[in-house]
């Protein structure tokens, strides 16, 4: 079989890594296989190996990448509101949505991530990019808030974010119910305008 060139190696790579970022968002870092990215890439399950030396090599590349994608969104909205209220609502909007809810190959990692990370060791490889990956989602949400004192700000964006991503789980975890959708919008109406 001939041997593909460096070009084709790379997009091959890229290939398999868009692929196991999404299926690693939508089935969480464990409830995927090699054979299941590889599949999802539209390649052959031999070829995984010249590519990663292990699943984990995999998963925390494509975790990486996630919050990465995550991160650029999030700055692409937040420069949309001419105010911090305005920031904020262009991001709590489509984060509580039916589509992120319904869609969580393009969602948020750290709904899909953090189950995962409860049963990983401290040492673990996989909590590296998810934490730092966290902390600068954290960081961005902060800057949102309406206080100039980051300390507040960090203290705000802890507690609206782990609203926004408590909301989210247990709309997906009850979706197809009236439930689900009421929780979505409980914590929309709350985080924008919580005098309402």
């Amino acid at each position: 079989m001939p041997r593909v060139s460096r070009k084709q190696a790379d997009l091959n790579r890229e290939i398999i890594v868009d692929a196991a970022t999404r299926l690693f968002r939508e089935r969480g870092l464990h409830g995927i296989s090699v054979v299941d990215v590889m599949a999802a890439a539209g390649l052959t399950h031999g070829g995984f190996y010249g590519h990663f030396e292990s699943k984990e090599a995999l998963a925390k590349e494509a975790s990486e990448r996630a919050f990465k994608q995550v991160g650029e969104r999030w700055k692409l909205r937040a420069e949309t509101g001419e105010s911090k209220a305005e920031a904020r609502k262009a991001l709590i909007d489509p984060y509580l949505s039916t589509h992120s809810r319904d869609n969580p190959g393009e969602s948020c990692p750290v709904v899909a991530f953090a189950g995962d990370m409860c049963h990983e060791s401290t040492d673990s490889g996989l909590r590296e990019p998810f934490l730092a990956g966290l902390n600068r989602l954290l960081d961005s949400f902060g800057k949102m808030m309406d206080s100039d004192n980051p300390e507040e700000q960090r203290q705000q964006a802890l507690v609206q974010y782990s609203l926004m991503i408590g909301a989210l789980t247990l709309a997906r975890a009850t979706r197809g119910e009236a439930l689900s959708d009421e929780i979505l919008d409980a914590a929309k109406r709350y985080l924008t305008n919580p005098e309402a």
